[in-house]
């Protein structure tokens, strides 16, 4: 006798003896009394949240929509469980085609359909006995122009912090810019395409970040979608020395010599940037309007000019001897 044979016959047994019988029969009447209840549920009436397709259609070529052109409604239907059920399990609910040609033909630019028109286009599907019990908000809008736009340039908006040590040298977007379209009235008001909130900290090398344009009402910003590069740098403590003090307001006839005529500067920046920086790049100055009445023994210097990338510059020296001579 084959092994198979054997463990074929000492389950039938197992399955037969008689407490396994009972077992069984417990088993059935459970799957019964389940089906019992099944069947009382659906016949109850009951309510249920589903969402249907909204979508505009005969839109034409030279419409431009800001809103989606396929959207959802939220609504709540009231009837037997297993009407209901139908609905959600089986070929549901086609999506309610809105006549753009139709609703915007006498607006301009906004239209606000009321959702009791949503309804209307809905019970048309709906069997007789079912009833729209709520709806999620009270009316549809719908946004569109004829083209109207503008480029606008792209902005990060959130919090970004690299590791201790480093800061970020330059961010850089693909596309620096976008396409907005809006009413003539909001586009005088953007100036910056905003990308969502942005949370990132503890990196240190270069983070590149696909994100989306944050949405406005009544805008559609074509590309959505942006890339933004996180350069990052080492923080390092430098100075430049001998920067030349630049008199300035000095009358024709005049000149203004300082004592040092020139002076360190001390700043924080990061080792990329300090390798391309060169005294040029700063700018320190004496203003002869101060001293003109002679009252003053010293001459203040300011630090005017700095390049990006540079904080935290100071002067080695506030106040310089100066003398005033005639040219």
């Amino acid at each position: 006798m084959s092994i198979g044979h054997t463990i074929s016959r000492k389950v039938r047994d197992f399955l037969f003896a008689a407490v396994n019988g009972e077992f069984l029969i417990f088993l059935f009447f459970f799957a019964l009394a389940g089906v019992f209840w099944l069947l009382m549920s659906l016949n109850e009436t009951l309510e249920r949240e589903i969402k249907v397709p909204v979508r505009l259609v005969n839109v034409p070529d030279n419409v431009v929509l800001m809103s989606n052109e396929t959207d959802t409604v939220k609504l709540t239907l009231r009837d037997k469980g297993l009407v209901l059920a139908g609905y959600v399990y089986g070929d549901g609910l086609k999506p309610i085609n809105l006549n753009f040609k139709a609703y915007a033909k006498d607006s301009a630019g906004y239209v606000a359909l009321p959702m009791a028109e949503i309804n209307r286009l809905l019970y048309l599907q709906l069997s007789a006995s079912t009833k729209i019990v709520q709806t999620k908000g009270d009316k549809y809008e719908i946004y569109y122009n004829y083209g109207l736009s503008k480029k606008v340039p792209v902005k990060w908006k959130g919090t970004v912090e690299p590791e201790h040590l480093y800061f970020i040298s330059n961010v850089d977007y693909s596309p620096d810019s976008v396409t907005v379209y809006a009413s003539a009235k909001l586009l005088e008001t953007i100036t910056e395409a905003h990308t969502e909130d942005l949370s990132i900290s503890n990196f240190r090398d270069t983070l590149t970040v696909g994100t989306r344009i944050t949405k406005m009402r009544g805008v559609k910003f074509i590309p959505e979608k942006v890339n933004v590069r996180f350069m990052t740098d080492v923080l390092t403590e430098e100075s430049i020395h001998d920067i030349p003090i630049e008199g300035i307001n000095v009358p024709n006839g005049k000149v203004l010599r300082t004592f040092p005529a020139k002076v360190n500067v001390r700043f924080v920046t990061g080792v990329s940037q300090f390798r391309k920086l060169t005294k040029e790049d700063f700018k320190v100055v004496a203003d002869y309007d101060e001293i003109a009445d002679g009252k003053k023994e010293k001459c203040t210097v300011q630090l005017r000019l700095v390049p990006h990338g540079v904080s935290r510059a100071t002067l080695n020296v506030q106040q310089v001897d100066y003398l005033i001579e005639e040219d």
